[in-house]
């Protein structure tokens, strides 16, 4: 990376950090929760109603090597916030029943930002070819589409992106099927330099890849916690990764901006990292950074508490919360 310093302060707390979760809006709670746990088999961990906000929570997960489910908070429940790997269905009341109401997937002009979950297969032929034609499910890019023969793309109900990519066999090495994960999340960023420097040195998150794409003039960058912690080599057997994806020459247009998900149209709403003692993060975060840090929410201080929101340098929102939180 470049030398220039846009945030030069690292953040040097000792806690250990987890990118939690990912939050999306959906319009039809039932059709969304069945798509994932019926097609893809994820477990419905824990569901959290809010009336006096008028919005529900759905947090669901794969029950693969972590064994989401026997995580416990203090009061003996599963503890949604202390694993990687979890996915946030957001419903506002009312979406279901409105006609007009649709979903921005982050993938259509002029309101292109997030762009896609992906889930990561043992054997990637074989599992397209179930989904394909046992499941039914929609393929917005089958493995034999484009010039990237080893990936593909699904539509889920609200037509958000699930990118499929393999593990099971990668530098010629076989891999064992441990089923799905879901491996990372990407979001497209003006400037990869400031950004990656925003998620490594204010939230302490590890580069662990860089990827050049030359015929498509893009680069993505791929960050997690723990950057030795890469299962032999192969990133794609890991979840809790962020891919930032860098379009060459839009850190050069000064009125260049991606929409962040909570600016109308809604769709994306964060990425979620979880710690035993975020006061102690966001208070280190505030006093090396002061007013050139956003925030959406300082922790403790919005109607939810417990919680803060911070934002990065495109206005994209990460949810800071503690383990074993209690909504």
């Amino acid at each position: 990376m470049a030398t220039s310093s846009y945030y030069p302060h690292v953040i040097k707390s000792l806690q250990k950090i987890t990118l939690n979760h990912t939050c999306l809006r959906v319009k039809d709670p039932k059709i969304s929760v069945e798509f994932y746990t019926k097609k893809f088999g994820m477990k419905l961990l824990k569901q959290h109603k809010f009336p006096e906000y008028k919005f529900d929570l759905y947090f669901l997960g794969f029950d693969t090597n972590e064994n989401k489910s026997k995580l416990k908070n203090s009061k003996g429940e599963i503890d949604v916030f202390q694993s990687s790997g979890i996915l946030e269905l957001t419903h506002n009341y009312g979406t279901e029943n409105d006609p007009t109401f649709k979903v921005n997937n982050g993938n259509v002009e002029p309101n292109r930002g997030f762009g896609h979950v992906c889930f990561s297969c043992c054997d990637i032929v074989k599992t397209c070819d179930y989904l394909e034609n046992e499941q039914k499910v929609t393929f917005r890019k089958k493995l034999s589409d484009g010039r990237q023969k080893d990936i593909a793309f699904v539509l889920d109900p609200d037509g958000y992106w699930i990118e499929l990519v393999q593990y099971g066999c990668r530098n010629g090495i076989q891999f064992a099927d441990e089923g799905y994960k879901l491996n990372h999340t990407m979001i497209r960023v003006k400037d990869s330099k400031k950004s990656v420097q925003f998620y490594q040195n204010v939230l302490g998150m590890d580069l662990v890849d860089v990827s050049e794409h030359a015929n498509g003039k893009f680069t993505t960058y791929f960050l997690a916690y723990g950057k030795n912690e890469d299962n032999g080599n192969n990133r794609w057997k890991r979840e809790g990764i962020l891919e930032l994806t860098h379009n060459w020459g839009t850190e050069n247009e000064p009125d260049f901006h991606y929409h962040n998900g909570n600016d109308k149209p809604q769709g994306y709403g964060h990425i979620c990292i979880s710690c035993k003692d975020p006061a102690e993060l966001c208070n280190e975060i505030d006093s090396k950074y002061g007013d050139h840090i956003k925030w959406g929410v300082k922790y403790n201080q919005g109607k939810m508490k417990n919680l803060a929101f911070i934002k990065d340098p495109d206005n994209y929102s990460i949810e800071i919360v503690p383990y074993g939180l209690t909504l």
